[in-house]
């Protein structure tokens, strides 16, 4: 690929309105407020599909270096995010998992974690952006290009997954107890079949 090429890829419309929503997203999950809930449920239910269609509007790129891009985000900040998130979401947490691999032979249901799903797409966007902010162009385009295989092959579907639960949770009819609502919830499941 010529420099110019890789340019035109790296600084494309596509390419910096992706680095806009993703820059939103990480810097919403770096300062957020543990304190509401629902506030954040809105927040993320409004920018994950945001994230997914300009995901899939990345144009095609090979990597340029054999050498792995550097990763940004350390284990003390995944867990400082994602242990926020789960004193946030609390018993609201965990959902089932349908869309594995796995489930196929499983006789028991999959569990998954909202926080850890939200965090693992944070993980992947923050090592991109931190390599993208510095503006070297082929590290640019190396780091553009294993976020979009990530995208494809990990992030992508963990996006669309802890969407479906965040729309649960945002949209579940809320009655003030907590049994009873996970009771309402449960009977307005059966009506819908």
């Amino acid at each position: 690929m010529m420099e110019s090429e890789i340019k035109n890829t790296v600084f494309s419309k596509n390419v910096v309105e992706f680095v806009v929503v993703a820059l939103q997203y990480c810097e919403y999950l770096e300062v957020f407020e543990e304190k509401d809930a629902s506030i954040t449920t809105d927040q993320f239910t409004k920018l994950l599909p945001l994230l997914y269609l300009k995901a899939s509007l990345l144009p095609e790129t090979e990597s340029l270096d054999e050498e792995d891009i550097e990763i940004t985000v350390t284990e003390d900040i995944y867990n400082n995010i994602f242990s926020r998130l789960f004193a946030l979401y609390g018993k609201d947490d965990a959902y089932l998992e349908v869309f594995l691999q796995d489930m196929k032979y499983s006789d028991t249901p999959i569990g998954a974690s909202i926080s850890e799903d939200l965090t693992d797409i944070y993980q992947d966007l923050k090592n991109f952006l931190t390599v993208y902010e510095r503006g070297i162009t082929e590290n640019m385009n190396d780091a553009l290009y294993i976020c979009t295989e990530n995208f494809k092959e990990y992030w992508g579907q963990k996006l669309v997954n802890v969407l479906r639960a965040l729309h649960a949770l945002k949209y579940k009819p809320y009655t003030g107890d907590d049994d009873a609502d996970s009771e309402l919830y449960s009977e307005n499941e059966d009506e819908l079949w």
